[in-house]
């Protein structure tokens, strides 16, 4: 879901770096300094995960995890997933250096929204209901990501419309996969470390 080099205008690019510098400043001060190993394992989740592509245009699809580190990290999901989109630019190419900031909004942004609807929910004693919330915060995560993307696309031209409906659409198996995949992991994480789970925890 990385935008590459090249593609976006530079109001975009102006406005996503500027929304992505708030994240990372709010993201930082509320990050404190027994959480750095948390944010750091979840980093490298996050850019393993992120490695496996399958290139549509100017965008590409892939493995995004960005409802699990917002769960599991609130706000400081904006600098750990700030450092995954960095080290994919400069190492593999994926997604452009100048792009930068509206990759990480695009992502970090939804991690969040995840963050406040569903890391309550998840701590709560239903498994049921901590299942369905981890299912939701992978997938709507991954839907308010393709959409952002899709909408910074559109904003771009006309011409990338068809682009961000396929970029969309072809998201949506990957909604339902990873809403599966976090809602097992928020099962293993009750079960084997719930301690994760709770807010300000180390």
């Amino acid at each position: 879901m990385h935008i590459a080099e090249g593609v976006l205008t530079a109001p975009l690019l102006g406005g996503g770096a500027a929304l992505t510098v708030a994240g990372l400043a709010v993201g930082l001060k509320k990050m404190d300094y027994d959480r750095l190993p948390r944010v750091a394992l979840l980093a490298a989740v996050f850019f393993v995960a992120s490695l496996i592509h399958v290139p549509i245009g100017p965008a590409s699809v892939h493995l995004v995890l960005n409802g699990l580190v917002g769960i599991l990290l609130g706000w400081a999901a904006f600098p750990a997933i700030f450092v995954g989109l960095t080290l994919q630019a400069v190492l593999f190419q994926y997604g452009g250096l100048t792009a930068l900031g509206v990759n990480t909004f695009c992502m970090a942004a939804p991690a969040l929204l995840s963050y406040a609807l569903f890391a309550p929910l998840v701590r709560r004693d239903s498994r049921g209901l901590a299942l369905a919330a981890g299912f939701g915060a992978g997938a709507l995560a991954v839907l308010v990501s393709a959409l952002l993307v899709a909408l910074s696309l559109w904003l771009t031209g006309e011409a990338f419309l068809p682009m961000a409906q396929a970029l969309v659409l072809a998201h949506l198996p990957v909604m339902l996969i990873e809403g599966v995949i976090t809602a097992l992991i928020v099962e293993y994480l009750r079960k084997a470390r719930p301690a994760m789970l709770r807010p300000g925890s180390a």
